[in-house]
C-alpha cells in the first residue's frame, strides 16, 4: 500500500506546485504518475537494491544537488518561492521525510525540459515524457510499467 491519491494530490502536490507558481492539471498528473511509478506512490522512500536514490519521486542526490547548484540558483523567482521553506539547501535525504521538498524536486526536474508537458488526460503521452526526461533511455522502467502503476495506484487501488 503506498500513499492515497486524493491526500497526496491535496496535502502534498498541489501545494508544491501552487508554492512554485506551477500548478496544472498536466503537471499534478505527471508528478502522481512519477511517484506512482518510482515508489508505488509512497510504498518505497529510498531506491530498493544498493541504488541512491530517495523520496517518494525516487530521485538520486546527484540530479537533487544539480536542480539546487545548476537551476535554481539561477532563478530568482524559484529561490524566493522556496526560501520561506529552506532558506538553505536541505540535503537530499530530506526528500525521504519532507513530501514537499520532494515534489518541489520533482516539478522542478520536469520544468527544466524544454518540452511542453503532455495533456494531463493522456497517460501514454505522460509516460513517454516520464521515460525521456526521468527515467531516461538507459533506465529499467518502461512506458508500459508507467501506465500499469498509473492505472493501478494514480486512482487510489493500491
Amino acid at each position: 500500500m503506498g500513499i492515497d491519491p486524493s491526500q497526496l494530490r491535496q496535502y502534498v502536490i498541489r501545494p508544491a506546485l501552487s508554492m512554485l507558481q506551477m500548478s496544472s492539471p498536466a503537471a499534478e498528473a505527471l508528478l502522481i504518475g512519477t511517484a506512482a511509478q518510482e515508489s508505488s506512490l509512497g510504498r518505497y522512500l529510498h531506491q530498493l537494491g544498493s541504488g541512491p536514490a530517495v523520496g517518494i519521486f525516487q530521485m538520486e542526490p546527484a540530479t537533487y544537488r544539480d536542480i539546487w547548484q545548476n537551476y535554481i540558483r539561477f532563478h530568482p523567482e524559484i529561490s524566493k518561492h522556496l526560501a520561506s521553506h529552506w532558506p538553505m539547501e536541505p540535503n537530499a535525504d530530506e526528500m525521504v521525510t519532507d513530501l514537499l521538498l520532494a515534489a518541489v524536486m520533482c516539478r522542478l526536474h520536469y520544468r527544466r525540459v524544454p518540452a511542453p508537458l503532455p495533456n494531463a488526460e493522456d497517460i501514454n503521452g505522460l509516460a513517454a515524457y516520464w521515460k525521456k526526461y526521468y527515467n531516461t533511455k538507459a533506465g529499467r522502467g518502461s512506458e508500459s510499467e508507467f501506465i500499469k502503476n498509473w492505472q493501478r495506484f494514480s486512482q487510489g487501488k493500491n
